[in-house]
């Protein structure tokens, strides 16, 4: 609390300064002697995704080892003992112009440093690529985390991408299982050749053969003379990923299966079979194991695709990687279009708080959108219906004067959220773990359908 003293100053409890703080767009940090940090403001805080009572107590190299900014700027303050200002990079390409006060004790040794930080424009970022990730790799070929559950993953992939295993990349739709295929190929000893890509929901299934395998001269009406090189031909010596490989038919599964198997497969319409030398990576948001169960994808070929299985966490489950995901896309956006929006503190609670069904990819899109519709800063006004509804119901849900009520809420957000994303009282049944019946009954208690 604020008080006035005997000779009228007025004073400031600790959590009045902190509350204060907190309220300043610029990073505020202070370090020790030990080079130990005592104090971060939230601003810093959500820059880097990173708790504060984690990181209170941390040594700056910590942090610095990270690869979170660079460069330091603490040996120069510590060997120069007085006021010193550079410019920064952040992780997720923002510039920074930063300032380190050294406050000296009677004996003219640091006690305390005190940093302040703020961006001064935006820059490309320069990601690392060709490289094994490591535990502090943050920023790899567009995959930016702070989430050790992702980390472990890129460590991971950096270990078998020195293999030629067939890999299966589970997720949801929007995770960023395109990334990992492409930094697992890059890490690769296949990575001078080429990596190919395939959407296989996005094309008819009698269309879909023929861009895999190729097609002979005449093979059918209206061929190419001379015929057609498939995809699987033209990555030979490289990689071809198969994204959303649950949506291939039983046909063209027997033919990969053989591709996998022996290396081979004859071109539609063609009587030479062709011999290849790539690597299989595959992606899908269903579960194919259930699809295998149910007779909807072969057995053998779920088994020679799932030699090694990597699962990527929805955003929901790395909430930690919101924040720098979202600076991320404000760089880049700004970039493309020529702007220089910045995003307001409470806008990133929000941002923070939200379950993002969509996952990366509806953050990025979000986060163009507000870049192209804004001006100057993004507030929470600026933010889509969908989000701004949720923002409001949190808000509504902390206003609950009992528990009653407050679970209610929290049961009727569930549900939405559930059905808006699945649309079905089973999905929803199995998507919160509950029957079908007491599915069917919230739904029409809060969505106002019978389904």
């Amino acid at each position: 609390m604020l008080s006035r003293n005997t000779d009228s100053r007025f004073e400031m409890s600790t959590e009045i300064f902190e509350k204060i703080m907190d309220h300043s767009s610029d990073e505020l940090y202070v370090i020790d002697g030990d080079t130990r940090i005592v104090y971060m403001n939230r601003i810093c805080a959500q820059h880097y995704g990173l708790k504060r009572s984690e990181a209170i107590g941390k040594r700056n190299e910590e942090l610095f080892q990270q690869g979170l900014w660079t460069p330091s700027i603490i040996p120069i303050v510590f060997r120069e003992k007085k006021s010193v200002t550079i410019k920064q990079t952040t992780y997720y390409g923002g510039e920074l112009i930063t300032t380190a006060v050294p406050i000296l004790n009677r004996e003219q040794k640091i006690e305390l440093v005190v940093i302040t930080a703020h961006e001064q424009n935006f820059k490309k970022i320069t990601l690392l690529k060709d490289q094994e990730a490591t535990e502090s790799s943050i920023a790899v070929d567009n995959l930016i985390t702070n989430s050790k559950k992702m980390k472990d993953l890129l460590t991971f992939c950096g270990k078998i991408a020195l293999v030629d295993s067939t890999v299966l990349i589970q997720g949801e739709s929007g995770t960023g299982k395109g990334a990992f295929a492409s930094y697992i190929h890059k890490a690769s000893h296949r990575k001078s050749g080429p990596l190919l890509t395939i959407n296989c929901a996005a094309i008819p299934d009698e269309l879909l053969e023929s861009e895999l395998f190729g097609y002979a001269q005449g093979a059918f009406t209206g061929a190419s003379r001379g015929g057609k090189i498939g995809l699987i031909e033209a990555a030979n010596n490289g990689t071809i990923f198969l994204d959303e490989i649950g949506e291939v038919s039983p046909k063209i599964q027997a033919k990969l299966l053989q591709v996998i198997q022996d290396h081979q497969f004859l071109p539609i319409g063609g009587t030479e079979v062709k011999k290849v030398n790539i690597r299989v990576i595959a992606a899908t948001n269903r579960d194919l194991y259930h699809m295998v169960e149910s007779k909807q994808f072969r057995e053998d070929l779920y088994y020679r695709l799932n030699v090694i299985d990597i699962k990527i966490p929805p955003l929901r489950e790395r909430p930690e990687d919101i924040i720098p995901l979202t600076y991320y896309f404000v760089n880049k956006f700004n970039q493309r279009y020529g702007a220089d929006r910045l995003i307001a503190p409470e806008t990133l609670d929000i941002l923070a708080n939200y379950s993002w069904p969509g996952n990366v990819r509806q953050l990025e899109n979000v986060i163009e959108r507000l870049i192209v519709t804004t001006e100057s800063i993004i507030t929470p006004a600026d933010l889509p219906e969908m989000i701004s509804k949720l923002a409001a119901s949190a808000a509504h849900l902390a206003a609950q004067h009992s528990l009653d009520e407050a679970i209610e809420e929290l049961e009727r957000r569930m549900v939405v959220r559930s059905y808006e994303k699945w649309g079905s009282s089973r999905k929803v049944a199995t998507d919160l773990n509950i029957s079908q019946t007491r599915a069917t009954k919230l739904i029409r208690k809060y969505c106002g359908q019978n389904k």
